[in-house]
């Protein structure tokens, strides 16, 4: 067999371990939920060089949705490509990361109306001056109404069960359940809705779930949200990861979870915040950082109780958190938070 057949071969043969998969080797680009204001957009997104195919269908089979998360942390980034992003009537171009990462800020000269508005993407050879599209997809960005306030929560432990601070049962449930299969807090969601609900006006309160799972879960996320019928939001999450770090997952530095919370306040500086988290990992000291340097922006914390070890270091923080005028709720059920909401006036009782 010559070089040339033997590269064939192996390359037939990959490609069919990966249709196995259900993994596809075509460039990609993923535009992730985005978010602006009257002056600016701003859009996150990654290119792969391979990723996994979406998921149609949910069975209740451990083996099939251990091998569907897997799948997740198989992708393979497609670093430093060319990428042109187009919105609201604005053209930009950029070059992703070594991990294929994208962030992009898209200048807008006229004010934008409130809303979802679509932003389309590109993948562009390298070589000029004739123009190559490698991959092309489509996504969308926030620009919210002025309402009463905004909201941002955490996702694992705060609205999804996840077990975050034992590793073994983030784990397993994480390999064995599937985004249909998993489940909310009881009473989470209704609680989530009314939060969105309570403007008089025709919009809703916006939401901003900011998390550490990786941007591999992006879509197992999104798609439990919206079957248990959380408010429609934009998802911001953490770096990529690769299978090697499987065990990692969930597991981020907090300070990068700060500074997305930041940017969002920073965005929005005349819009105020309800932040909703847990104390299963750093969420009460993320929270208490954002109040000392946006105190003015907060209108409330809410700290669900997961993790009893916790319980002492939660309780200081929170006194810091009220000591600065900013009411706080550290509640082990949702109608716990509820009631919070109504006696203080978030919500209508």
């Amino acid at each position: 067999m010559t070089p040339k057949q033997s590269k064939s071969v192996k390359g037939l043969l990959t490609h069919r371990l990966l249709t196995w998969l259900r993994l596809s080797d075509q460039p990609i680009i993923k535009v992730y939920r985005g978010y602006g204001n009257n002056k600016c957009l701003t859009v996150n997104g990654h290119v792969l060089r391979r990723s996994a195919f979406p998921r149609t269908k949910y069975r209740d089979n451990k083996l099939v949705n251990l091998l569907a998360v897997i799948r997740l942390f198989l992708v393979k980034p497609y670093p430093n490509t060319r990428v042109r992003l187009t919105c609201a009537g604005q053209t930009v171009e950029l070059i992703a990361d070594d991990n294929g990462f994208f962030q992009a800020e898209i200048p807008t000269p006229e004010p934008v109306a409130p809303g979802w508005h679509p932003v389309r993407a590109q993948v562009l050879s390298q070589t000029l001056p004739v123009e190559t599209i490698l991959a092309q997809g489509e996504g969308k960005i926030l620009v919210p109404a002025p309402t009463t306030f905004a909201c941002i929560s955490d996702i694992d432990d705060t609205f999804l069960i996840s077990h975050s601070s034992t590793i073994a049962k983030r784990l397993l449930v994480l390999l064995t359940e599937n985004a249909h299969s998993r489940s909310p807090f009881d009473g989470v969601v209704a609680h989530y809705r009314l939060l969105a609900e309570a403007d008089s006006g025709p919009a809703t309160n916006p939401f901003f779930y900011v998390s550490s799972s990786e941007w591999n879960l992006y879509d197992y996320i999104l798609e439990f949200s919206e079957q248990n019928g959380l408010p429609d939001g934009v998802y911001l999450l953490s770096k990529l990861k690769q299978f090697f770090q499987l065990l990692q997952t969930g597991k981020t530095k907090h300070h990068t979870k700060f500074d997305r919370i930041k940017r969002i306040l920073e965005t929005y500086p005349d819009m105020r915040f309800i932040l909703l988290g847990d104390d299963s990992q750093q969420d009460p000291t993320i929270y208490s950082l954002v109040v000392q340097h946006f105190c003015h922006q907060i209108s409330c914390v809410y700290i669900r109780r997961i993790e009893p070890d916790n319980r002492v270091a939660t309780e200081s923080l929170i006194q810091q958190i009220e000591a600065a005028g900013v009411p706080c709720c550290y509640f082990t059920h949702s109608e716990e938070a509820h009631q919070h909401s109504v006696r203080i006036g978030l919500v209508a009782s």
